[in-house]
């Protein structure tokens, strides 16, 4: 029983070698590729038929972001490939890469008289491009034993920069605990972390990208390190309150002045109620102006609407008259209305 299940198994693998050989095979000297930008490479590929015939050979391009698209297809290289490109037999021979020639290439060959009629390869090509000018973020001013980070950023290179700090010209170490326990350099996020800044932590920083291909550096920028200025503080604190003060006052005796109504000064009581204002509450209200004022219209039993209008108002230093006013009621010996009528200018 065991012979014939060993015979079996090596009949069918004659089989798969049978079958191998009679089929198209497609091969390549080199999956993957690397070459600078700018730089020439030769995406190899190479096939096999079980018989001499016409074939279909196709390349395709796989970008970073998954789309696929043609790069020979139908005898013919792409447009933009046209001038900088060349077929050599199966294979394709860059002149003159660019960053987005970077992505997968499928070299695809189909043979319909073979028993295997197609085959395929990919061929990885990584273009190399060197670093571009990166970004720093460094705050110019900080309080010391704050936490502060500065950043430094680039996107273009590949591979993906390293990143390193130098303060006042000199490079930072990357091992914190060898020289300043008070920050750590990150070479990959491009990170220089203070847990505590310090006063010796003023300086010139600037951040160095680099890759095998090549690197640039951004402008050296000043971050001036400060003590907390308590007496300062305090300092403005005060005034601040100071003024606060100030305004609240001054925004109580106008309210209570009358101020904000838009209309001159109220005789009587700042309330919203009538009132009734008698002869002697007027001369006591009067002050200067008491000396010019003609009090025998004053015996008259009527109550009087002063005019609310300025142009119609009563005037410092000027006579009252019967005729100015109009008598509406008897209530003798006294002046009637409400305090928003009552107003007068003399007492400013």
């Amino acid at each position: 029983m065991r012979l014939p299940a060993r015979l079996l198994l090596l009949g069918h693998l004659v089989a798969l070698c049978f079958w191998e050989a009679f089929a198209v095979t497609v091969e390549s000297k080199s999956y993957n590729v690397r070459q600078s930008e700018f730089g020439g490479t030769m995406l190899d590929c190479t096939y096999q038929l079980e018989k001499q015939q016409p074939v279909r050979l196709e390349w395709k391009k796989v970008d970073l972001n998954g789309d696929v698209s043609f790069v020979f297809y139908n005898n013919s290289l792409a447009a933009d490939l046209q001038k900088r490109a060349e077929m050599i037999e199966s294979s394709i021979l860059f002149r003159n890469l660019t960053r987005g020639d970077s992505g997968q290439y499928r070299c695809e060959v189909t043979a319909p008289q073979d028993r295997k009629n197609f085959q395929e390869i990919i061929i990885n090509l990584a273009v190399l491009v060197a670093p571009s000018v990166p970004v720093c973020d460094i705050p110019s001013t900080a309080m010391s034993g704050s936490v502060v980070e500065l950043k430094c950023r680039e996107k273009e290179g590949n591979p993906a920069s390293e990143y390193k700090w130098y303060k006042n010209g000199l490079a930072l170490e990357l091992s914190a605990m060898s020289t300043n326990a008070t920050y750590k350099v990150d070479k990959k996020a491009g990170t220089l972390h203070f847990n505590r800044v310090t006063k010796e932590d003023t300086g010139d920083y600037h951040c160095e990208a680099s890759n095998t291909i090549g690197k640039q550096k951004c402008p050296a920028k000043r971050m001036q390190v400060d003590d907390l200025n308590l007496a300062a503080i305090i300092s403005a604190v005060v005034i601040v309150s100071f003024v606060i003060v100030l305004c609240g006052c001054g925004v109580c005796y106008a309210q209570r002045r009358g101020y904000f109504s838009g209309k001159s000064h109220i005789i009587g009581r700042d309330s919203m109620d009538p009132a009734v204002i008698t002869i002697s509450q007027v001369l006591k209200s009067s002050g200067p102006f008491i000396r010019d004022l003609d009090l025998s219209w004053f015996t008259l039993p009527c109550i009087v609407i002063l005019p609310v209008t300025p142009e119609c108002g009563i005037k410092s230093r000027d006579k009252f008259s019967v005729d100015q006013f109009q008598c509406e009621s008897t209530l003798d010996g006294k002046i009637g209305a409400t305090p928003n009528e009552v107003r007068s200018s003399v007492l400013d």
